[in-house]
């Protein structure tokens, strides 16, 4: 069901907030809080990044970019705004940095295909997660997914919306399926270590920025190669949601894995980032919500997915 063909249009991101840092010590402190290298972010790209538990549980996803060399602006999934605000607050201590939430300020568009490209002209950036700028509105390229060029525009809040053709949420989201790059929703908060969504594999974290949360649950899954699960995506004649669990032929008395993300595909049914035991991907079939439920169809994700099994 998810053949490559281009969606066009814009899409006002309303399930996805925005977190703001500002102050000094701003850059340093999420230096100390967050999987990537936040002290080499240059203002012309964006990066993405986990936050995680002392377990290496991660409890929100980032795209993360300067607007000012002391002030950074974080989206992440809507839901879990307000408690990672208030998790992040709690570690400021002296550092000077404040921190706020920054969604009623901050409006984010997702523009999509060959129509909205032309519309941003040299504003376009040319490459994956950098930055251009278009009526002074910064322009944040994402990777394509389904043969569609994807971008974030993040004007002011109330700012004109641009003249181009309107993008449902639910077609956005199919896309940010295909793209194979996971978003941390409320109902997944401390269900997965970071290579389990294959956040490693999309740039979402740096093994040699030093400490933060969780960094040492992080590094041993990733230097003794010990990881048995991972991220893939699957098509479903059924509807599939976020927090869904999934079941193995083989052994239909426990979940074999977990829906990330989901979304109804334009071409019926629904597409699905699934989190699941590399043991299941191998032979038999998964299931979705039961062993009666639907059959998942797995699909190629857009980069390699190593299948270690050691």
């Amino acid at each position: 069901m998810s053949d490559t063909f281009p969606l066009e249009g814009i899409a006002a991101l309303s399930h996805l907030g925005v977190l703001r840092a500002r102050g000094e010590d701003a850059v340093s402190f999420l230096q100390g809080q967050l999987t990537n290298d936040v002290a080499g972010l240059a203002m012309s790209e964006a990066r993405l990044a986990g936050y995680c538990s002392a377990k290496g549980r991660l409890l929100a996803s980032f795209l993360v970019w300067k607007v000012a060399p002391d002030e950074l602006l974080l989206a992440c999934s809507a839901d879990v705004l307000a408690a990672t605000l208030k998790r992040l607050t709690m570690f400021v201590l002296r550092a000077k940095c404040r921190l706020s939430d920054a969604s009623a300020e901050v409006a984010l568009l997702g523009l999509a295909g060959a129509t909205a490209r032309g519309w941003l002209g040299a504003g376009a950036p040319n490459a994956p997660w950098r930055i251009g700028e278009h009526d002074g509105a910064r322009v944040l390229r994402l990777p394509d997914a389904a043969g569609t060029p994807r971008y974030i525009l993040a004007t002011q809040g109330g700012a004109a919306s641009p003249p181009l053709p309107p993008l449902s949420l639910e077609s956005w989201r199919w896309l940010e399926v295909q793209s194979g790059v996971p978003l941390i929703e409320a109902v997944n908060v401390e269900q997965f270590v970071p290579q389990m969504v294959n956040l490693e594999l999309v740039g979402g974290v740096n093994f040699q920025k030093g400490c933060y949360p969780g960094q040492e649950v992080v590094a041993r899954s990733h230097y003794r190669g010990t990881l048995k699960r991972r991220m893939a995506l699957f098509d479903s004649v059924a509807d599939s949601h976020a927090g869904d669990d999934v079941f193995h032929d083989d052994d239909p008395s426990q979940p074999a894995g977990r829906v990330v993300n989901a979304a109804p595909s334009p071409l019926g049914g629904s597409s699905a980032l699934i989190e699941v035991k590399l043991a299941g991907l191998a032979s038999g079939r998964l299931h979705l919500q039961s062993l009666e439920g639907a059959v998942l169809e797995r699909r190629p994700l857009p980069y390699a997915l190593a299948l270690e099994t050691a």
